[in-house]
This record gives C-alpha cells, structure tokens and sequence, in this order.
C-alpha cells in the first residue's frame, strides 16, 4: 500500500519532535552535556558516573537505540520474508541494522561503560573515536541505500556514464 502525505507528514513531525525533546532534556537538567574531549563540539558529559546521568543514559539508549533497532529488525524480517516468498533479493536486509550497530555500537558501548566506570584514564584521542563513526550514520545510511537500490544504483551508473543500465543488465547483477 501507498504511503498517505498524511502519514508522512505525521511520522516526520514525531521523528523531529522526539529528538528536540531528547535534545532539550540535558538543557533541562536531565543529563548533561559538556564539550568532547578534543573541544570541537558537545556531546553527553559521561565524566560524571551520578544517578542523573545514568537514568538519562539508559532512558536514551532504550528509547534510540533498543527500540528503534527491535523495529528495524522486525520490519526487515518482514521485508525478507516477503522477498523469500517472491524470489527476488532486491536488496540485503540486515544490513541496515548492522550499520546501526556497527556505528552507534562503539559509543553506546563508551557510555556504558562511564555510568559504572571512569572513563578519563582513555586519552582524549581514543574517546573520540567512537563519537565520530556516530557521526557517520547519515552518510553511511545514503550509502546503504544508494547502493541497496537497484532503481537508484541505476541513476547513479547513468550520471556517472551517460549510460542507462537495462532492466535485464541490473536484474543479472543483482543475482
């Protein structure tokens, strides 16, 4: 079935209502947030180990990590089951979910590990790491889609060439 604007329009104004409270919730004092270690922008203060940033670390992580990565687990197992029936692999469904986890893993697994440990003995360097390959995700998530779309894989050849890949080229491909 097709997506109603309605729908879209209402599904958009959730995903951005629930980050702004997500993001304004440490403004109101429900975790903090404080500079990352090479000064270059702010993330979770995960220096301080105290009952305010623990409930508010596992409160996020359940509500934007668990969550959305239970929903994109059943709703890609659905997608495979349905390509199982048709016999047409358009595209690997659980790679989306690995590139949650490959990306957001390392920093919900360094936020962790500061509600039960201090985490300032790790050189400022090595704390950044897993901020950055968070940041990673929009970008990662275009390519999972650019190349996971055989229509889209298609444009991108034809800008790249001039050519225009026939349906019987991208369908050989994709087997």
């Amino acid at each position: 079935s097709k997506l109603q604007w309605s729908t879209a329009i209402s599904m958009m104004m959730f995903s951005w209502l629930f980050a702004a409270f997500w993001s304004v919730m440490p403004l109101l004092g429900w975790g903090e947030y404080d500079y990352e270690p090479l000064r270059t922008c702010c993330t979770l203060d995960y220096s301080k180990g105290d009952r305010n940033y623990i409930t508010f670390l596992f409160a996020l992580s359940i509500f934007n990590f668990m969550i959305p990565g239970f929903i994109m687990t059943t709703a890609y197992q659905s997608i495979h089951q349905k390509f199982k029936k048709s016999g047409h692999y358009k595209f690997n469904t659980g790679l989306p979910l690995k590139t949650l986890v490959i990306c957001w893993g390392p920093y919900c697994l360094l936020c962790f590990y500061a509600a039960v440990e201090n985490v300032m003995f790790i050189s400022p360097k090595y704390r950044m790491i897993p901020a950055i390959i968070a940041k990673t995700v929009p970008t990662v998530d275009a390519f999972v889609y650019a190349l996971g779309n055989e229509n889209y894989r298609g444009g991108i050849w034809q800008f790249l060439t001039g050519q225009k890949i026939e349906k019987a080229e991208v369908d050989n491909k994709i087997k």
